[in-house]
């Protein structure tokens, strides 16, 4: 089971706070650090101060600050970026990082954000999938494009002339492509068409089975032979005792019932017990949603007390 964190900076957060968390990401021997792609904050319990962080700007720093962890988005918002830019940005952050880029790309969601920030927002779900998919086509033909030929792409919403496709990735033939959700029939054909890895968020494990079956199912009938990794996100509140779960769900936010019904919450013996249920489902990776950034402590906690006793 690969351990990677996931952060919330619209939350909450500077880059300085994310870079400690990174660091401590690299050093306590975790897989990767990813982030959402927001850039409004969510509950009435945070500000949101000091303002939201840009998530590919974010990344091109800790491309440059960390060495091992991969690094990635969940997810970037086909809404806040037009398909060719974010391939350039993508490609260029992955060469940053020497190659540890993880591109974790959804549909869009949170109407709110994009009337905060001036951002189209497509009112019908179909026209954001319909945008995205032609996204998910443009972004992965451009960096396939072989170099010296070029791109042209015609589609209904985007029409790409002959380019240059450039620059490329570091890592061939592309960065790992992550989609996500639990749609029963678009999500799990946009995914065995483009995705190398599949994550639900913030399920249970019955939901999480049922969605990896029904990816599994598209992969087998489009007749794929690539593998695909399956994933998921899970909100994290260790303790070593009642009382330190207790702290860190009040510092979120949250009750301890709910977290432990809806999350990875309780003593490291119910975390690891609970993890091994997700992966008995299937999944190869948990994203470990950290919601307070200033608790290192917790990471510690988890690379110490959980992860050296999970398959």
């Amino acid at each position: 089971m690969r351990l990677s964190i996931f952060l919330e900076p619209q939350q909450g957060a500077t880059y300085e706070d994310q870079l400690a968390v990174a660091r401590a990401t690299e050093d306590l021997g975790f897989d990767g650090l990813s982030r959402s792609d927001h850039y409004l904050h969510m509950g009435d319990h945070v500000s949101g101060l000091p303002g939201p962080t840009d998530a590919w700007i974010t990344l091109a720093g800790l491309a440059r600050d960390t060495s091992r962890i991969r690094l990635g988005t969940l997810m970037t918002a086909a809404t806040f970026r037009h398909p060719g830019p974010l391939a350039i940005a993508v490609a260029q952050v992955d060469r940053m990082s020497g190659g540890r880029v993880e591109f974790g790309f959804g549909a869009g969601w949170f109407e709110q954000e994009h009337a905060a920030y001036g951002i189209p927002f497509p009112a019908s779900a179909r026209e954001r999938f319909d945008r995205y998919e032609e996204q998910l086509d443009i972004i992965t033909g451009l960096w396939s494009t072989p170099v010296g030929e070029t791109f042209r792409y015609e589609g209904r919403h985007y029409r790409l002339a002959e380019g240059p496709a450039l620059p490329k990735p570091q890592q061939g033939p592309r960065p790992p492509v992550v989609i996500g959700g639990t749609g029963p029939k678009r999500t799990p054909r946009l995914a065995a068409r483009f995705a190398d890895e599949y994550n639900v968020p913030f399920c249970s494990v019955e939901e999480t089975a049922a969605a990896f079956g029904r990816t599994a199912e598209a992969v087998r009938s489009a007749g794929r032979a690539a593998p695909m990794v399956y994933s998921a996100a899970q909100v994290l509140c260790v303790g070593r005792d009642e009382a330190e779960v207790a702290r860190r769900a009040e510092r979120i936010g949250r009750e301890v019932s709910d977290l432990r019904r809806d999350g990875l919450a309780g003593t490291p013996d119910e975390v690891v017990d609970k993890i091994g249920r997700f992966a008995a489902a299937g999944a190869e990776r948990m994203y470990l949603q950290v919601l307070d950034m200033a608790d290192l402590d917790h990471l510690e906690l988890v690379a110490s007390a959980v992860a050296p006793r999970l398959d």
